[in-house]
């Protein structure tokens, strides 16, 4: 072979070529790896007997509520206007998806917003760690008006009372029959998850939380969602 080939040029091309081809195989093994799933096998839910572990009836949801909700309740969507600045206006955000609200406002107190954000991102990592795709909860009721509670009640909704804690902005339902699924990121590869399976880890992560008296829950069957008064 000619020695001129060997000059500084084709050197450099050589070294060029050799860290592509060096690189390639780098990144292939990290994607390769980054991919798998976490488990190796699927992960199977628990079978949860959800209307005896989620009771708190209507008493103590009651209590909480008035002991840390609004004074009173609000007549009319207009009162809500009033003291929207001593609560938080919730919104869709990396935790939770809001439903359309057709009979709540969207506010929570200081706390219970607080504890919205906890489910919501506790249930997104529990779906992480055991390599299921994640999904967002969904909200469908906050806080309830009288106006608004007299609406539900003419549409024939039995568990919609005028007593309610939705009144003190301390409560909030999540449905356990619909989740926002997150597109799958970058790289990485998850399970596929079914509703039941969703469910039955929200209920795990709501059944921690009550545990440690952050909340009271109520399991709805009928509205399908799980009714959740904040405790802080």
């Amino acid at each position: 072979m000619n020695k001129t080939w060997f000059n500084k040029k084709n050197i450099l091309k050589i070294k060029l070529i050799t860290f592509v081809v060096l690189l390639c195989i780098i990144t292939g093994g990290i994607y390769s790896y980054i991919s798998k799933p976490i488990l190796n096998k699927p992960y199977t839910a628990k079978v949860i007997k959800f209307s005896s572990l989620f009771n708190d009836m209507n008493p103590a949801h009651l209590k909480a509520a008035k002991e840390l909700g609004l004074k009173q309740p609000l007549q009319s969507r207009e009162d809500s206007e009033a003291v929207k600045n001593d609560l938080v206006r919730i919104e869709d955000n990396k935790y939770y998806s809001i439903d359309k609200l057709t009979h709540s406002v969207p506010y929570l107190t200081e706390g219970a917003a607080e504890l919205l954000d906890i489910i919501g991102e506790e249930f997104l990592d529990a779906l992480e760690g055991k390599g299921l795709n994640p999904n967002k909860i969904i909200v469908t009721s906050v806080l309830r008006t009288q106006e608004d509670i007299k609406k539900l009640q003419k549409s024939g909704n039995i568990n919609a009372s005028s007593n309610s804690a939705h009144c003190y902005a301390t409560t909030f339902d999540i449905t356990y029959g619909r989740f926002d699924k997150v597109e799958k990121r970058l790289f990485r590869e998850y399970e596929s998850v079914d509703q039941y399976t969703l469910k039955s880890i929200l209920a795990e992560v709501l059944q921690e939380l009550k545990e440690q008296e952050k909340c009271y829950v109520k399991y709805e069957k009928k509205q399908g969602c799980f009714h959740i008064t904040s405790r802080i």
